[in-house]
């Protein structure tokens, strides 16, 4: 499957579909408007509008007058125009218990910090990161600082995310944190505080990628304008310090994901594409012998690292949750033995219960000897007796919350002010309180700077929180990416916990006096290092590429049939059109196929209530049914497909009033689809797959209509509509003009190897990408499912159209059958089934 690179971080402005700016139009001149406007609205505490004179930064006029060469003087249409880019690149998100994801929203306003000052929030974050990878490595080793009464026990063994197997266990490359996430707030006077730490699975640098790529792709000359920091150098940063931990020179690495439920999963999906990695979900993986391996269409492979996006409690169900259904057994023994590693280590994520804010700024004491640079906001935990007094004494004016992210007994929400908190359920609180402290912690309400955000056609002021994030390198030292990503809430509220988790996101931008190389993680244009290998297939995802084909194959045909249904049967009184014997027969095809019940009738009504539920009724075998299944492949499978193709598959069901303009609708999809399946996907193992599952189904529905409308004794309407089922009408007529007979249609439909419908056409293409599918032996013997495939062949190569049968066309549709279960049994090696060594070399 062709996998798309991401594009340069800053590429020209696209402008071959927008209309070009009025050449009149003055856009340092709008620019200053647009700021003059904004700052009226504005308080003193907005990164534009900082100054008591209203001075503003001269990168906001700069940055505005590229927005206005854009926009002119429509805001709304550069929002609308940034939002497509990020369609455009497949960003999305999931709520939870929402089926459908969301686009990422994108604000075209990005937040723009001077280098210097970014240079000051660097060295908190990496002086923060040097404390915590310090505490990790003492809770999970010698304990002092617990012994010491540096960190209460029971802050420690309270919490739900230390992992007790995990201590006494050096973590591979001697470091438990590789990556981490910190959400900052500014603060009314320019300062910057810590609100949050993220050690678990850090989510966002790819939304910080993608915003960035889309902000780029709107406001092309934004980059020399200001000089902007680049993001590649820290992500090749990142990866290069993975790879400096793995014990093999040329390691292969993973991002290990949930999978496609997940809330941020397109997020990894892009990630994995950007950096080189191979995305794999925990059925992907088996440990054996303390090494871990990717299940791959060429056998198991070894892997060096994972990148986890996993719950680290649901990592090994033989080491920590025993209910885990996506995890590795065994991979913590390969972890012990120091033959993988994760990133971050299991266990790492006990400092970011909110409890741990309280005793950072005095372990940063003890531990470096200096006040933390970026300072937390103030936290009292509760399991603390005089912490506790304070929270009761100041219980209106903080913000109460969870003390380890679970929600207490005493909560029926996220944190919440204090003062907002009354009747019954402040009681309950207390009460709760009362009986379990440590689980509550008290934190001062924090007041946040605003921003300019796009709303409607207007600039106005909304609160923001920013996201950065930290990674190891390859020589062990930390790089902070310059920029991250901007949280902006939906209401002028300025305080932190009602903005919550922000309803638009914005590019960061860190800009300077200083040219910016430009570094990309995309191959150099004179490099001479050439590829035609896109990787590592694992079983899974062949095994989800062979079904999407199936499933739009499938989808296609039993489409055929409704349309034919629907154009050519005989209506309520009886008129011209197909026999009842033949739309008997059509009935008795979508009914075979577990699509719809059996109608009553085959009055027009009747059938026109068949083809409903047969096309979007999910209590069946639907073709709503059908895409849904092929949707959901799609979506988790974004790191190997285009984003036009992950759009088709998502695309609403069509809405139309009539049936057959809702089929017509559903056939230009699917043929769109096959488009791109044909001419745009590279012709790599994935695609083989993609092939094998349309071949493969497209032979079976053409058997069961050859049997259905062919056989000897077939009217004039039932061979009519075998051609329309073979999409075959044009290519009969051109060669037989003077009627319809039954064998020349059964040669058209079945034997012709020129026919793209034909059997003939079908078997010889699932013979040939079998044979251009990895095997395991080196003996050049074929395997069992190349053995039938060429089986198969043979027969519908030697048969005739006078002489093929039912019978011969029964066991054509068994040999499908059985190529279909032995090479499944051959690549699809996954889940609980015991892992196949023979003949295989474990690489």
């Amino acid at each position: 499957m062709a996998t798309q690179s991401a594009p340069p971080l800053a590429t020209a402005p696209d402008t071959a579909f927008d209309t070009a700016p009025d050449p009149t139009f003055d856009a340092t001149v709008h620019a200053g408007r647009w700021i003059a406007d904004y700052c009226a609205r504005s308080t003193s505490a907005d990164v534009l509008c900082p100054a008591a004179d209203g001075s503003v930064d001269p990168a906001w006029p700069a940055m505005f007058a590229e927005l206005a060469m854009v926009a002119s003087d429509d805001l709304g249409h550069i929002r609308e125009r940034v939002q497509r880019h990020a369609v455009d690149i497949g960003t999305g998100f999931r709520i939870a218990d929402e089926p459908d994801e969301r686009p990422w929203p994108v604000s075209p306003v990005p937040l723009l910090i001077e280098a210097s000052e970014w240079a000051g929030i660097a060295r908190g974050v990496i002086q923060r990161a040097t404390v915590m990878e310090t505490v990790i490595a003492d809770l999970y080793g010698e304990g002092k600082l617990v012994a010491d009464g540096h960190i209460p026990a029971a802050l420690v063994t309270g919490s739900p995310f230390f992992l007790r197997p995990m201590v006494g266990l050096a973590p591979p490359g001697g470091r438990h944190l590789d990556f981490i996430a910190i959400d900052l707030g500014r603060g009314p006077t320019g300062e910057w505080r810590v609100l949050a730490d993220h050690l678990r699975a850090p989510a966002g640098a790819g939304y910080a990628l993608e915003n960035r790529i889309a902000v780029g792709r709107t406001l092309g000359g934004l980059q020399d304008r200001l000089n902007v920091q680049r993001h590649a150098p820290f992500f090749a940063a990142f990866r290069a310090g993975i790879a400096a931990m793995c014990k093999r020179t040329d390691p292969r690495i993973g991002l290990l994901t949930p999978g496609r439920f997940n809330p941020s999963y397109p997020e990894q999906a892009h990630l994995a594409r950007y950096l080189g990695l191979l995305l794999v979900e925990g059925a992907d993986l088996a440990a054996l012998e303390d090494k871990v391996y990717v299940r791959t269409i060429g056998g198991l492979k070894r892997i060096d690292a994972l990148w986890r996006r996993l719950d680290p409690r649901l990592l090994d169900p033989l080491a920590f949750d025993t209910h885990s259904q996506i995890g590795v057994p065994g991979l913590i023994d390969a972890y012990a033995a120091g033959n993988v590693v994760l990133s971050n280590a299991p266990g790492s994520a006990v400092l970011e219960a909110p409890a741990f804010s309280a005793f950072l700024p005095n372990l940063a004491k003890s531990l470096l000897g200096e006040d933390l640079l970026l300072p937390n906001i103030a936290t009292w935990w509760c399991g603390q007796t005089a912490a506790k007094g304070s929270v009761e004494a100041n219980f209106d004016r903080l913000l109460i919350g969870p003390a380890f992210h679970a929600r207490p007994l005493g909560m029926t929400g996220g944190p919440t002010v204090g003062a907002d908190i009354t009747g019954d359920a402040r009681a309950a609180l207390l009460a709760d309180m009362a009986n379990r402290p440590q689980d509550y912690v008290g934190q001062e309400l924090v007041q946040l700077s605003t921003m300019p955000v796009v709303v409607g056609d207007e600039l106005v002021p909304r609160p923001f929180t920013l996201r950065v994030f930290a990674a190891r390198g390859g020589d062990g030292e930390w790089t902070v990416l310059p920029g991250g990503f901007a949280r902006i809430g939906e209401h002028p509220d300025a305080r932190a916990a009602v903005m919550g988790e922000g309803i638009w996101s914005a590019d960061v931008c860190v800009y300077g006096a200083e040219p910016v190389a430009p570094v990309s993680l995309l191959t150099a244009a004179d490099s001479l290092q050439v590829r035609r290998n896109p990787g590592t297939l694992p079983s899974r995802v062949a095994d989800n590429f062979y079904w999407l084909g199936r499933y739009l194959e499938r989808g296609e045909a039993l489409l055929g049939a409704i349309r034919v249904m629907l154009g050519n049967s005989i209506d309520a009184d009886g008129g011209a059109g197909l026999s009842q014997t033949t739309v008997g027969k059509l009935v008795g095809l979508i009914v075979g196929a577990g699509s719809a019940p059996h109608p009553p009738s085959l009055r027009r009504a009747d059938l026109t209530a068949l083809a409903r539920t047969a096309m979007e009724d999910e209590a069946w075998q639907s073709i709503l049914t059908l895409n849904r299944h092929a949707r959901e492949i799609g979506e988790g499978s974004r790191d190997r497909l285009s984003a036009d193709m992950v759009r088709l598959l998502e695309a609403p069901f069509p809405t139309h009033r009539g049936m057959l303009e809702r089929a017509g609708s559903l056939q230009r999809r699917y043929a769109a689809i096959a488009g791109l399946s044909a001419e745009h996907m590279g012709r790599t193992a994935a695609w083989r797959f993609h092939d094998l599952g349309r071949r493969v189904e497209r032979a079976m529905a053409m058997a069961r209509a050859i049997r259905l409308f062919g056989m000897p004794g077939a009217s004039p309407d039932d061979l009519s509509v075998l051609l329309d089922l073979a999409d075959s009408q044009i290519s009969y007529r051109q060669r037989y003009p003077t009627g319809i007979a039954r064998v020349p249609v059964i040669d058209l439909v079945a034997l012709d190897p020129g026919n793209p419908r034909s059997l003939a056409f079908s078997a010889e293409r699932i013979a040939a990408r079998l044979a251009e599918l990895p095997v395991l032996s080196d003996d050049e013997m074929a395997e069992p499912q190349q053995a039938q495939a060429t089986g198969l062949q043979a027969i519908v190569a030697t048969a005739t159209a006078a002489a093929l049968d039912a019978e011969t066309l029964g066991d054509i549709e068994r040999r499908l059958g059985a190529v279909s279960d032995a090479l499944a049994r051959r690549y699809f090696l996954q889940g609980a089934e015991p892992l196949r060594t023979s003949g295989l070399t474990l690489a």
